[in-house]
């Protein structure tokens, strides 16, 4: 098929340009070609292409683009090069998890319930058909240092929302948590460092390495509490 606009663009849409909406109407795109497409598109056609083992650094700009159906040069209208789209998906991939696991945490107040529910859904994310966790394990430790740091940040959002969960958690318990900002820190970077050793293993192996996850939480609140009621002794 040919293009009546000059460069041979594959890809065009009325931002481009506004004064030319007449000739963009004349203007066909190959077939199997989209034309238009969106940045969260893009990042859901990157995220096929690592699926849960691959870095996201193997990547190539073609090759993403020939996965979503778009000529190369359309993927600059969202993102300078790979690098910037990988580090997109790790702030969704980070955002994504962190609204599931709020999620989770709101729906119960019990507090063994509460620390179940939340690492259980937190493990399912290993294997879950978006690969968000797996991407920011892989990332987190192997991918170059713009990622990890894009990685980094993530953690510590999660540990900034988790945190006001405790505050809110413990107090409806009636306890007092320790140092609520360094529990949280605690506990994000137990399971963050119990996922990736669970993500190989067999089923049952698996569950096992949960329930051990679970009870090392527990001990590690037990222990925030019991720090905080003393601090908060009558003098």
């Amino acid at each position: 098929m040919i293009y009546t606009m000059p460069h041979a663009q594959a890809l065009i849409s009325p931002d481009d340009d506004p004064s030319t909406d007449d000739a963009i109407s004349t203007v066909r795109v190959p077939h199997g070609r989209k034309s238009v497409i969106t940045s969260e598109e893009l990042i859901a056609a990157a995220l096929k292409l690592v699926g849960p083992h691959r870095s996201v650094s193997t990547l190539s700009l073609r090759e993403v683009a020939r996965e979503a159906k778009i000529a190369p040069n359309s993927f600059y209208r969202h993102f300078r090069d790979i690098d910037e789209l990988a580090i997109a998906m790790i702030a969704l991939a980070g955002t994504s998890l962190r609204k599931v696991l709020s999620a989770a945490r709101q729906q119960l107040s019990a507090d063994r319930s509460v620390v179940q529910m939340s690492v259980e859904v937190f493990m399912d994310q290993l294997s879950s058909g978006e690969g968000f966790l797996p991407l920011l394990l892989r990332e987190g430790k192997a991918g170059s240092p713009a990622f990890k740091q894009a990685v980094e940040h993530e953690l510590c959002s999660f540990e900034s929302e988790l945190q006001q969960d405790l505050i809110r958690l413990e107090a409806l318990g009636g306890y007092h948590v320790y140092q609520p900002a360094l529990t949280a820190r605690a506990i994000t970077r137990l399971v963050f460092t119990m996922a990736p050793v669970a993500m190989d293993l067999p089923p049952d192996a698996r569950q096992a390495m949960i329930e051990e996850t679970i009870t090392m939480v527990r001990i590690i609140l037990a222990g925030a509490r019991v720090l905080g009621a003393r601090d908060h002794r009558p003098s």
